[in-house]
């Protein structure tokens, strides 16, 4: 059984199937996707175990290995750009641009799963924060997505949405092996991310310079986002998350000055429950894109907000009730005590998009 250095957490018995590393070794492909050399599941016109339908030129419709998705959405061209290794430097140059004018930024991430919980005799107030940390110290982001409006919630004309795809092997990294049917199944092409996925070293280092972070003026915006935020301190800080949740959030503080989390502002309305799609479509909002990838997510995320603003509360969010707080995590209502609250947990792909 794997275990962690931290004497506050360990890994439970109860986790889920994973990828697990050994140090100095190679982990093995999970057996179901192990193939011969030189094939793969993911551009091969044979039966896939992900049952995806390839296009004819062999590459699945909804894939990110494409370099754009292209919707139509209140009569304007809405694009969703695929950042890899090889362009990541000059879209992160247009994004500097863009935040000027555009500084309501959607995020969503897609990750490995959840692999390990906490351990401890006692269900300790912040055992979620645990939960997060040791997940987010032992796994690796696979997708961003960052989508950007002004104040009126008006999309970015043209391209208003990148979905940036890191650097993560199948044969190396470790996963929730649940997580990883769900992404593939969503157009997720892991042979991409493993051959020219982004450097989550050098995306740090853009992000730090990119005008999104330690500005207050730039107003994030998410859903149920406690692990989003946890992949994004680490590609920050390069670090592991810090032991205590106080110091988390005072750290989080410091770069994302201005955080709405659109599930933390529903717990306070009546009426709304659920996920994200649940919501959206509860507030007639188109999604463009594949579900589970972050790009569409991070849209429709966008879209959501607005809506919910306009409709509950006048466009103006109080910021004395709804700024920089998380759901399911510091000291707000939406907290619960120990695995009994396990629902302010995301789903194993690391989603609450789709409840």
């Amino acid at each position: 059984m794997a275990t962690t250095k931290s004497t506050s957490s360990s890994l439970s018995t109860e986790s889920p199937p994973f990828n697990p590393r050994v140090a100095g070794s190679r982990s093995p492909v999970p057996p179901h996707i192990i193939r011969p050399r030189n094939t793969s599941p993911y551009r091969s016109r044979s039966t896939s175990p992900f049952n995806i339908k390839p296009r004819t030129n062999g590459i699945p419709a909804n894939s990110n290995a494409v370099s754009k998705y292209e919707f139509q959405h209140n009569g304007e061209t809405v694009e969703i750009r695929n950042v890899w290794a090889e362009n990541v430097e000059e879209e992160m140059a247009i994004i500097r641009d863009l935040i000027e004018t555009h500084p309501y930024v959607a995020m969503d991430t897609e990750f490995p799963g959840v692999v390990a919980r906490p351990v401890s005799e006692t269900y300790s107030p912040d055992y979620h924060y645990k939960s997060l940390k040791v997940n987010v110290d032992l796994l690796k982001i696979i997708q961003l997505g960052l989508s950007f409006a002004d104040e009126e919630g008006n999309f970015a004309k043209g391209c208003p949405c990148w979905q940036f795809n890191f650097k993560f092997s199948l044969g190396d990294d470790m996963f929730a092996q649940d997580s990883i049917d769900l992404l593939v199944n969503s157009g997720i092409s892991f042979e991409d991310h493993a051959t020219r996925g982004i450097d989550p070293l050098l995306f740090g280092e853009l992000l730090m310079v990119s005008g999104l972070v330690l500005d207050d003026r730039v107003k994030w915006v998410s859903f149920h986002s406690g692990y989003d935020y946890g992949y994004l301190f680490k590609l920050l800080t390069t670090l592991e998350l810090p032991k205590d949740e106080k110091s988390f959030f005072e750290t989080l503080k410091l770069y994302f000055p201005t955080i709405y989390d659109i599930k933390y502002m529903t717990s306070l309305l009546d009426g709304h429950f659920g996920g994200l799609q649940k919501l959206a479509d509860d507030l007639g909002c188109q999604r463009m894109g594949a579900e589970h990838q972050a790009g569409s997510d991070s849209l429709l995320t966008m879209s959501t907000y607005f809506a919910l603003s306009k409709s509950k509360f006048s466009g103006e969010v109080d910021d004395s009730k709804y700024k920089n707080e998380l759901y399911g995590y510091g000291n707000n209502h939406t907290v619960r005590k120990g695995p009994a609250g396990y629902n302010s947990q995301p789903s194993m792909n690391g989603s609450d998009n789709g409840l």
